[in-house]
């Protein structure tokens, strides 16, 4: 408490006292116990009110324990199952739950990790991939400044995302890693890695890069061969020994025939070769007969020119190539379709080739567009010209018909800049993205898309485009949501085909492990979404003629199934609406590859270098008996006291307010009963 206040609290009951004295004592010059007594019920009262008025604050300490947490991530992937070591980790975990001792000390999380990290203790061993830096990400978020040791349950290996060695440094707990599999290492062949791009095109060679390796001692031979069907398109005789255990094939594979061709790499196995399933891989090629040629042309330098080009050519089937009005002038033929970025007086000639080509276009206009040249060399839209900018945001037009369009968090992208005024189209068009100001719908298009003379265009009205894609990485560490939205864009320009009422958006083939997702947009016959219809696939392997039914779910602005977990082979699908005659049809091919069949061994070394890096300790599946007696005898994991001090001022005190109302009541009752009143 501070000096002044306890200074105002001695003079509160100075004058309490003395107000006290003075109506009781003083006045009446009367001394009996009746009059003392009263006096005091004054003074109780006074000086209460006084004290609530200078309302002085006490502060309140109290004491708590807090345990430490044990995090228990456990790999529920296919790989434990592969491996035989279910029933190891189930009798770990019923250990550790009917440990007395260790509960009393921790405070024990189960998380089971493969896809993506859950919160559970209930295992099933069927993750089809095992992304393990994800768990520490995860863990890093929600146990950040707490004591929080990890009992890391898992083979070691890794199927995808990035290397958790690098993200277990980043988690500032001891991690104990607790091994599963087999550590005897057993002479073995395998390809690590095949490279090889997923479109070909028509009457070219396309190569094929395998890296095959072998674990063992003893000198061997085996046979490298890539088959297609029944026919071997490719073979190398290997040898391998103890020193050279590596070797890269590359083959150049014939591309005679558009459509998807799949194949199968593979090393012959040895003779007692324990895992013959890391032998083969299967992959598949789309051969097909063009590759759409798209010129991006500008008069300027600008980082969206470099982003364009990335996102373009994410696609393999396409190219795009940055050149100045001039040189496309002379290259004019060699294009499909053209992105005018910020077009000035010198693409007056650009829209005039365009127009006798009927080629698609793309216009991208900013800060540095020539209104006057666009208003005047087309009549389908009209920009008002106040020479200046405004910086504009992007909401999703769920109601787009024309082909998908997955929502990336639209409204949370930076703005583009443009020209301020109001924009009037002349013809029908459809809007792809809406502009918004300060949260704001402005209901004028940001990016659309219409029709005119027989050629598709779309246009932007914004500069930054940039940003955008830098966001989809701070959002995803990836940029390929960004590219795939670009992709379609770009899809819908290279391509002749009518507005369909139902889309079906999916892969031509998917890799083993890969999410066999397909979507779906329905529109009514305003070519608004429809999101109140029953959607479903029928979907027939061509190897057995079998046959199943699935529902789409409604997600966002789209349909979705997801086909993830069906067995591998060819597969032809419709999707058809109830009660419409509307039905969209096609096929995928399933690879059949199983990631997390490839591995002999745990990684041993990889999940020591984790302990160490962390303090802490590793062990084997088959010797955890000590490792309760070492996370109990540990010091840094002993339990804290920690106090908890709050600050409370009097007029919280409801006790105070009821001695003012009983020594009042009191007084009065006093006097009353002896006749004072």
């Amino acid at each position: 408490m501070a000096t002044d206040t306890l200074l105002y609290i001695i003079i509160a009951g100075i004058i309490a006292l003395s107000l006290a004295l003075f109506q009781y004592i003083y006045k009446t010059k009367k001394t009996s116990r009746l009059y003392i007594i009263l006096a005091f019920f004054r003074f109780l009262s006074i000086f209460a009110i006084l004290l609530l008025l200078i309302n002085p604050k006490f502060e309140q300490t109290s004491f708590y324990n807090e345990k430490p947490n044990l995090i228990v991530a456990v790999d529920n992937s296919e790989s434990v199952s592969y491996l035989n070591q279910e029933s190891k980790v189930d009798d770990l975990l019923n250990g550790l739950r009917s440990n007395e001792t260790l509960s009393e000390r921790f405070n024990i999380e189960y998380y089971s990790f493969g896809n993506e990290m859950n919160q559970s203790d209930s295992l099933s061993f069927n993750e089809s991939q095992s992304n393990l830096s994800t768990t520490f990400n995860r863990l890093s978020e929600v146990y950040e400044g707490s004591i929080s040791p990890v009992l890391f349950i898992t083979d070691g290996n890794q199927t995808y995302g990035n290397d958790y060695e690098f993200a277990a440094k980043r988690y500032k707990d001891p991690i104990y890693p607790v091994v599963l599999g087999d550590t005897v290492q057993y002479a073995d062949l395998k390809i690590q890695q095949l490279n090889v791009n997923k479109y070909a095109y028509l009457k070219n060679k396309f190569p094929t890069e395998v890296i095959a390796v072998y674990n063992g001692e003893e000198p061997i031979t085996t046979e490298f061969r890539i088959r297609s069907g029944s026919a071997t398109v490719f073979s190398k005789n290997l040898q391998f020994n103890k020193d050279n255990t590596s070797q890269i094939i590359t083959a150049n594979l014939p591309a005679n025939r558009v459509g998807v061709r799949t194949y199968v790499a593979e090393l012959v196995p040895l003779q007692n070769e324990k895992n013959k399933i890391n032998n083969a891989k299967n992959f598949a090629v789309e051969v097909i007969d063009q590759k759409t040629n798209v010129a991006v042309v500008s008069d300027i330098s600008h980082p969206d020119l470099g982003a364009l080009k990335k996102s373009i050519e994410h696609n393999e089937q396409r190219q795009a190539d940055i050149i100045k009005p001039n040189d496309f002038l002379r290259s004019a033929d060699n294009y499909q379709m053209v992105i005018l970025y910020q077009p000035n007086n010198a693409f007056r000639q650009v829209f005039d080739v365009i127009d006798q080509l009927k080629l698609n276009s793309f216009i991208i206009t900013g800060t540095k567009t020539n209104w006057s040249l666009i208003n005047g060399i087309q009549s389908n839209y009209l920009q008002e010209i106040t020479s200046q900018s405004e910086s504009f945001q992007p909401t999703l037009n769920i109601n787009y018909s024309t082909f998908i369009v997955e929502d990336l968090g639209f409204d949370d992208y930076p703005p583009l800049d443009s020209e301020f005024g109001e924009l009037r189209f002349s013809i029908p068009f459809e809007t792809i993205l809406y502009k918004t100001i300060n949260g704001n719908n402005t209901n004028e298009p940001l990016l659309a898309t219409f029709e005119s003379n027989q050629k598709r265009e779309a246009i932007l009205f914004g500069e930054g485009i940039w940003k955008w894609r830098a966001q989809d990485y701070i959002n995803n560490n990836s940029f390929e949501d960004f590219d795939d939205f670009l992709g379609k864009l770009i899809q819908y320009l290279g391509s002749d085909q009518k507005r369909s009422r139902l889309n079906v958006d999916y892969e031509s083939f998917y890799n083993g492990n890969d999410n066999v997702i397909i979507s779906a947009q329905y529109f009514n016959k305003n070519y608004e979404f429809d999101s109140g219809k029953n959607l479903n696939i029928t979907l027939k392997n061509k190897a057995d003629n079998a046959t199943s039914t699935i529902p789409f779910i409604l997600k966002n602005n789209s349909y979705e199934v997801d086909l993830s977990g069906i067995s591998s082979g060819e597969y032809s699908f419709t999707v058809s609406v109830n009660d419409e005659n509307i039905s969209r049809s096609g096929s995928i091919n399933i690879l059949d590859y199983n990631v997390e069949q490839q591995f002999l061994n745990a990684n041993v070394t990889k999940l020591r270098r984790v302990a160490t890096n962390s303090d802490g300790q590793s062990y084997f599946i088959d010797n955890t008996s000590q490792l309760a007696n070492d996370l109990l005898s540990d010091k840094r994991f002993s339990i804290i006291q920690k106090s908890n001090k709050n600050i409370v001022p009097l007029i919280d005190f409801k006790y105070l307010l009821a001695l003012i109302a009983i020594s009042l009541a009191l007084e009065w009752f006093m006097r009353k009963y002896n006749g004072l009143i």
